[in-house]
Protein backbone atom coordinates (compact mmCIF):
# COMPACT_ATOMS: atom_id res chain seq x y z
CA UNK A 1 0.00 0.00 0.00
CA UNK A 2 1.22 3.57 -1.03
CA UNK A 3 0.89 5.82 1.85
CA UNK A 4 1.36 9.55 1.43
CA UNK A 5 1.22 12.61 3.58
CA UNK A 6 0.58 15.97 2.89
CA UNK A 7 -0.14 18.93 5.28
CA UNK A 8 -0.80 22.79 4.02
CA UNK A 9 0.49 24.14 7.60
CA UNK A 10 2.79 22.70 9.74
CA UNK A 11 3.57 23.92 12.66
CA UNK A 12 6.94 24.60 14.32
CA UNK A 13 5.97 27.30 16.77
CA UNK A 14 3.36 27.43 19.76
CA UNK A 15 2.69 31.18 18.53
CA UNK A 16 2.62 31.69 15.29
CA UNK A 17 0.91 28.79 12.77
CA UNK A 18 0.87 29.93 9.38
CA UNK A 19 -2.74 30.30 9.77
CA UNK A 20 -4.86 32.11 12.35
CA UNK A 21 -6.38 30.72 15.45
CA UNK A 22 -8.93 32.76 15.52
CA UNK A 23 -10.16 30.97 12.37
CA UNK A 24 -9.13 27.76 13.48
CA UNK A 25 -10.93 27.81 16.38
CA UNK A 26 -14.70 29.21 14.86
CA UNK A 27 -14.35 26.75 12.22
CA UNK A 28 -14.24 23.86 14.97
CA UNK A 29 -17.54 24.97 16.74
CA UNK A 30 -18.84 25.11 13.37
CA UNK A 31 -18.52 28.51 11.26
CA UNK A 32 -18.67 27.60 7.63
CA UNK A 33 -17.31 30.46 6.00
CA UNK A 34 -13.77 29.59 7.45
CA UNK A 35 -14.69 25.67 6.30
CA UNK A 36 -14.74 26.78 3.21
CA UNK A 37 -11.58 29.11 3.32
CA UNK A 38 -9.95 25.95 4.84
CA UNK A 39 -11.15 23.27 2.23
CA UNK A 40 -10.68 25.56 -0.68
CA UNK A 41 -7.09 26.00 0.22
CA UNK A 42 -6.38 22.75 1.28
CA UNK A 43 -7.33 21.63 -2.21
CA UNK A 44 -5.18 24.02 -4.28
CA UNK A 45 -2.10 22.99 -2.13
CA UNK A 46 -2.95 19.82 -3.31
CA UNK A 47 -3.58 20.18 -6.33
CA UNK A 48 -0.30 22.53 -6.98
CA UNK A 49 2.45 19.93 -4.50
CA UNK A 50 0.60 16.51 -5.54
CA UNK A 51 -1.83 15.75 -8.58
CA UNK A 52 0.58 18.21 -10.76
CA UNK A 53 3.34 16.64 -10.02
CA UNK A 54 2.45 13.03 -9.48
CA UNK A 55 -0.82 12.83 -12.33
CA UNK A 56 -3.77 10.82 -11.62
CA UNK A 57 -4.89 8.14 -13.28
CA UNK A 58 -6.94 6.05 -11.08
CA UNK A 59 -10.73 7.64 -9.49
CA UNK A 60 -10.52 9.62 -6.86
CA UNK A 61 -12.58 8.83 -3.42
CA UNK A 62 -12.56 11.38 -0.76
CA UNK A 63 -13.05 10.18 3.27
CA UNK A 64 -14.06 12.76 5.81
CA UNK A 65 -12.87 12.15 8.90
CA UNK A 66 -14.64 8.99 10.84
CA UNK A 67 -17.84 9.90 12.58
CA UNK A 68 -21.30 8.58 13.86
CA UNK A 69 -24.09 11.06 12.82
CA UNK A 70 -23.07 13.84 14.05
CA UNK A 71 -20.52 15.21 11.23
CA UNK A 72 -17.11 16.73 12.36
CA UNK A 73 -16.03 19.96 11.68
CA UNK A 74 -13.67 18.02 8.66
CA UNK A 75 -16.85 17.06 7.32
CA UNK A 76 -17.67 21.19 6.26
CA UNK A 77 -14.23 21.78 5.50
CA UNK A 78 -14.38 18.48 2.99
CA UNK A 79 -17.12 19.91 0.96
CA UNK A 80 -15.68 23.09 -0.32
CA UNK A 81 -11.90 20.62 -0.84
CA UNK A 82 -14.54 18.35 -3.23
CA UNK A 83 -15.76 21.75 -5.06
CA UNK A 84 -12.52 23.14 -5.87
CA UNK A 85 -10.67 20.16 -6.48
CA UNK A 86 -13.76 18.46 -8.46
CA UNK A 87 -13.30 21.94 -10.91
CA UNK A 88 -9.38 21.28 -11.60
CA UNK A 89 -10.55 17.58 -12.70
CA UNK A 90 -13.52 18.50 -15.11
CA UNK A 91 -10.93 21.24 -16.36
CA UNK A 92 -8.28 18.44 -16.77
CA UNK A 93 -10.70 15.58 -18.27
CA UNK A 94 -10.76 13.25 -14.98
CA UNK A 95 -13.15 11.92 -13.70
CA UNK A 96 -14.56 14.23 -10.62
CA UNK A 97 -14.31 13.01 -7.21
CA UNK A 98 -16.46 9.87 -5.47
CA UNK A 99 -17.04 9.98 -1.44
CA UNK A 100 -16.85 7.60 0.79
CA UNK A 101 -17.59 7.34 4.69
CA UNK A 102 -15.70 5.65 7.32
CA UNK A 103 -18.74 4.78 10.74
CA UNK A 104 -17.09 4.87 13.64
CA UNK A 105 -18.80 3.77 17.03
CA UNK A 106 -17.57 6.61 20.14
CA UNK A 107 -17.01 5.11 23.44
CA UNK A 108 -15.61 8.26 25.09
CA UNK A 109 -17.05 11.71 25.69
CA UNK A 110 -13.28 13.31 26.75
CA UNK A 111 -11.98 16.12 24.97
CA UNK A 112 -9.32 14.36 22.52
CA UNK A 113 -7.64 17.77 22.11
CA UNK A 114 -6.58 17.87 26.08
CA UNK A 115 -4.80 14.34 26.14
CA UNK A 116 -1.13 13.16 25.24
CA UNK A 117 -0.33 10.73 22.74
CA UNK A 118 -0.37 7.66 24.82
CA UNK A 119 -4.17 8.74 26.79
CA UNK A 120 -4.68 9.57 22.74
CA UNK A 121 -4.18 6.44 21.61
CA UNK A 122 -5.77 4.50 24.71
CA UNK A 123 -9.20 6.00 23.82
CA UNK A 124 -9.50 5.68 20.35
CA UNK A 125 -8.06 1.96 20.45
CA UNK A 126 -11.61 1.49 21.69
CA UNK A 127 -13.65 2.79 19.22
CA UNK A 128 -14.57 0.78 15.87
CA UNK A 129 -14.32 1.66 12.34
CA UNK A 130 -15.91 0.82 9.24
CA UNK A 131 -15.71 1.42 5.59
CA UNK A 132 -17.23 0.07 2.26
CA UNK A 133 -14.42 -2.08 1.45
CA UNK A 134 -15.93 -3.09 -2.46
CA UNK A 135 -16.41 0.47 -3.30
CA UNK A 136 -13.39 0.98 -2.90
CA UNK A 137 -11.55 -1.53 -5.07
CA UNK A 138 -8.82 0.17 -6.98
CA UNK A 139 -9.15 3.42 -6.65
CA UNK A 140 -6.90 6.20 -5.06
CA UNK A 141 -8.08 7.00 -1.62
CA UNK A 142 -7.73 10.48 0.21
CA UNK A 143 -8.69 10.83 3.75
CA UNK A 144 -9.21 14.16 5.11
CA UNK A 145 -8.95 15.45 8.43
CA UNK A 146 -8.35 19.23 10.15
CA UNK A 147 -4.86 18.59 12.09
CA UNK A 148 -2.49 16.12 12.59
CA UNK A 149 -0.79 16.17 16.54
CA UNK A 150 0.04 12.50 17.55
CA UNK A 151 -1.16 10.45 14.59
CA UNK A 152 -3.21 8.47 16.26
CA UNK A 153 -6.31 8.54 14.03
CA UNK A 154 -3.97 7.99 10.85
CA UNK A 155 -2.68 4.91 13.15
CA UNK A 156 -5.70 3.51 13.60
CA UNK A 157 -6.93 4.39 9.62
CA UNK A 158 -4.39 2.49 8.65
CA UNK A 159 -5.65 -0.61 10.51
CA UNK A 160 -8.91 -0.42 9.20
CA UNK A 161 -7.31 -0.37 5.97
CA UNK A 162 -5.29 -3.53 7.08
CA UNK A 163 -8.18 -5.25 8.68
CA UNK A 164 -10.41 -4.54 5.32
CA UNK A 165 -6.98 -5.75 2.65
CA UNK A 166 -7.13 -2.94 1.32
CA UNK A 167 -3.63 -2.15 -0.45
CA UNK A 168 -4.83 1.55 -2.74
CA UNK A 169 -2.67 4.33 -2.75
CA UNK A 170 -3.53 6.06 -0.07
CA UNK A 171 -3.38 9.71 0.79
CA UNK A 172 -3.74 10.93 4.06
CA UNK A 173 -4.57 15.20 4.15
CA UNK A 174 -4.75 17.04 6.77
CA UNK A 175 -4.98 21.77 6.74
CA UNK A 176 -2.19 21.22 9.65
CA UNK A 177 0.20 19.01 11.39
CA UNK A 178 2.43 19.52 14.26
CA UNK A 179 6.14 18.53 13.03
CA UNK A 180 7.38 20.12 16.45
CA UNK A 181 7.43 17.06 18.73
CA UNK A 182 8.75 19.34 21.71
CA UNK A 183 5.68 20.94 21.65
CA UNK A 184 3.36 19.41 24.01
CA UNK A 185 0.01 17.67 22.13
CA UNK A 186 -2.48 20.38 24.13
CA UNK A 187 -1.27 23.10 21.52
CA UNK A 188 -4.23 21.50 19.64
CA UNK A 189 -6.55 22.84 22.80
CA UNK A 190 -4.95 26.21 22.57
CA UNK A 191 -6.00 26.25 18.77
CA UNK A 192 -9.51 25.00 19.52
CA UNK A 193 -10.48 26.99 22.29
CA UNK A 194 -9.13 30.30 21.30
CA UNK A 195 -11.95 31.71 20.47
CA UNK A 196 -14.02 29.80 22.61
CA UNK A 197 -14.02 30.67 25.97
CA UNK A 198 -17.20 30.00 27.56
CA UNK A 199 -20.44 28.51 25.81
CA UNK A 200 -21.90 32.42 25.12
CA UNK A 201 -18.97 32.46 22.82
CA UNK A 202 -20.66 30.34 20.83
CA UNK A 203 -23.92 32.70 20.21
CA UNK A 204 -21.84 34.62 17.65
CA UNK A 205 -21.04 31.36 15.47
CA UNK A 206 -24.37 29.94 15.03
CA UNK A 207 -26.45 32.94 14.63
CA UNK A 208 -23.28 34.55 12.61
CA UNK A 209 -25.40 33.33 8.96
CA UNK A 210 -22.57 30.80 8.47
CA UNK A 211 -23.25 28.07 10.70
CA UNK A 212 -22.81 24.41 10.26
CA UNK A 213 -23.86 21.97 12.96
CA UNK A 214 -20.55 19.37 14.20
CA UNK A 215 -20.11 16.91 16.82
CA UNK A 216 -17.50 18.76 19.01
CA UNK A 217 -20.29 22.13 19.43
CA UNK A 218 -22.87 19.59 20.30
CA UNK A 219 -20.78 17.71 22.68
CA UNK A 220 -19.48 21.06 24.32
CA UNK A 221 -22.91 22.38 24.78
CA UNK A 222 -24.70 19.33 26.26
CA UNK A 223 -21.65 19.15 28.49
CA UNK A 224 -22.08 22.50 30.06
CA UNK A 225 -22.49 23.77 33.30
CA UNK A 226 -26.63 23.54 33.55
CA UNK A 227 -27.14 26.94 34.44
CA UNK A 228 -25.24 28.71 32.48
CA UNK A 229 -26.62 26.14 29.36
CA UNK A 230 -30.21 27.46 30.35
CA UNK A 231 -29.30 31.28 30.22
CA UNK A 232 -27.22 30.25 26.28
CA UNK A 233 -30.55 27.71 25.35
CA UNK A 234 -33.00 30.59 26.29
CA UNK A 235 -31.56 33.21 23.76
CA UNK A 236 -31.41 30.29 20.68
CA UNK A 237 -34.11 29.83 17.98
CA UNK A 238 -36.32 27.17 18.04
CA UNK A 239 -34.65 25.74 15.16
CA UNK A 240 -31.37 25.31 16.68
CA UNK A 241 -32.70 23.90 19.67
CA UNK A 242 -34.52 21.18 17.80
CA UNK A 243 -31.32 20.22 15.38
CA UNK A 244 -29.54 20.05 19.00
CA UNK A 245 -31.33 18.05 20.40
CA UNK A 246 -31.83 15.57 17.22
CA UNK A 247 -28.51 15.37 16.51
CA UNK A 248 -27.68 14.56 19.96
CA UNK A 249 -29.87 11.82 19.81
CA UNK A 250 -28.43 10.63 16.43
CA UNK A 251 -25.22 10.16 18.19
CA UNK A 252 -26.69 8.31 20.92
CA UNK A 253 -25.77 10.89 23.67
CA UNK A 254 -29.35 10.38 25.31
CA UNK A 255 -27.69 6.94 26.58
CA UNK A 256 -24.63 9.04 28.14
CA UNK A 257 -25.52 9.84 32.15
CA UNK A 258 -22.58 13.16 31.22
CA UNK A 259 -25.49 15.01 29.18
CA UNK A 260 -28.69 14.00 31.07
CA UNK A 261 -29.47 16.56 32.56
CA UNK A 262 -29.31 19.14 29.64
CA UNK A 263 -30.34 16.92 27.43
CA UNK A 264 -33.35 15.78 29.22
CA UNK A 265 -34.18 19.91 30.01
CA UNK A 266 -34.02 20.12 25.89
CA UNK A 267 -36.66 17.52 26.18
CA UNK A 268 -38.52 19.29 28.38
CA UNK A 269 -38.64 22.10 26.77
CA UNK A 270 -39.68 21.09 23.46
CA UNK A 271 -42.45 18.64 24.29
CA UNK A 272 -43.37 19.75 27.45
CA UNK A 273 -43.26 23.87 28.18
CA UNK A 274 -42.60 24.83 24.14
CA UNK A 275 -44.37 27.91 24.90
CA UNK A 276 -41.33 28.93 26.69
CA UNK A 277 -39.10 28.70 24.00
CA UNK A 278 -37.46 31.99 22.86
CA UNK A 279 -37.79 32.87 19.44
CA UNK A 280 -34.61 34.76 19.06
CA UNK A 281 -34.42 36.73 16.50
CA UNK A 282 -37.90 35.88 15.16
Amino acid sequence: MQHHIYSLHKIYSSTSFGFSAVDYSRFKYGDDAVAANFGTALAEGFIKDVLEKSGLNKQLVVISSPYSFIPTATYAMKNYFVFRLNRWLADNNIPVVQEAKVHRTITYKEDYGALDAEQRMSLISNDSFHIDAGFLTDKVLVFLDDIKITGSHERMISKMLKEYDLHNETHMLYFAELANMDIPPNIENYLNYHEVKTIFDLDRIINGGHFCVNTRIVKYILNYEHKDFCIFIGYQSKSFINQLYDMALGNGYHTMDNYSINLNYLKHLLFTNENKLVQHGN
